[in-house]
């Protein structure tokens, strides 16, 4: 019976122990900092889609052909087999019900991957492709390759600034500002930029300057549109 009684008295005392523990804080201050940094990617990932073709007088060219041809095109221009993969492979019979008149035979056609670091790059390709094979050109997504530490820099940029808010509203009521108690980070930093871009064959030119490009419709001395990475961080202060 003492025993139990002993038990009982000291997890009273260790309840009143805990609930007399005083809040180290007891006045703060939450205040969320923002910062934007706008940025020219060096990763320009395009897909381009090629197709065999009945050229006339010489009949169909092959898909053989037309790689290489694509192949050398991007190692004229200095892009790196590493820069160049296959996304996709795949044959089509034009001949139908509503196209009789079409051969019934099957064109092949595949579709590469270009990473490119430059809208220059992708100026120099353009200018050398087959536009009889050439059935798409893609711009599927935009990206830097220091992306990461340009998101460190944004972040940081936004916790001074949440700091300089703090501050000021303070001293606004003649308080002082102390210590950083939490930092969160808000989930508001934009995804990759992508785009949904086909080639026509016949406007591709002057479509692939107006869409692509910030600025005019002349590309000249115009670079790639660029990425806006924007960080919000909260940040809870002491107040002294």
């Amino acid at each position: 019976m003492n025993r139990i009684i002993t038990i009982v008295v000291l997890c009273l005392l260790t309840t009143g122990i805990f609930a007399q523990t005083p809040n180290p804080f007891p006045k703060t201050i939450n205040v969320t900092g923002s910062a934007e940094l706008e940025i020219i990617p060096d990763e320009i990932y395009v897909v381009v889609t090629l197709k065999e073709y009945e050229k006339k007088g010489a009949g169909k060219i092959d898909i053989e052909r037309i790689k290489t041809d694509f192949l050398n095109s991007c190692k004229s221009i200095g892009l790196p087999d590493s820069t160049i993969t296959i996304a996709a492979y795949e044959g089509h019979n034009p001949k139908s019900p509503w196209n009789k008149k079409a051969k019934d035979e099957l064109y092949a056609s595949i579709s590469y991957q270009v990473k490119f670091n430059s809208s220059k790059k992708m100026d120099e390709l353009v200018s050398k492709l087959d536009d009889n094979a050439t059935q798409g050109f893609d711009v599927t997504q935009v990206s830097h390759s220091k992306i990461q530490e340009y998101r460190k820099q944004v972040k940081i940029q936004a916790i001074k600034a949440a700091k300089a808010k703090a501050e000021y509203l303070t001293e606004a009521v003649g308080e002082q500002l102390g210590v950083a108690v939490t930092i969160t980070e808000n989930q508001n930093d934009a995804a990759p930029v992508t785009f949904n871009y086909s080639r026509n064959q016949l406007a591709f030119a002057n479509s692939f300057n107006s869409s692509l490009y910030a600025g005019s419709d002349d590309n000249t001395g115009v670079d790639f549109k660029k990425i806006k990475l924007t960080m919000e961080m909260s940040v809870v202060f002491q107040i002294k």
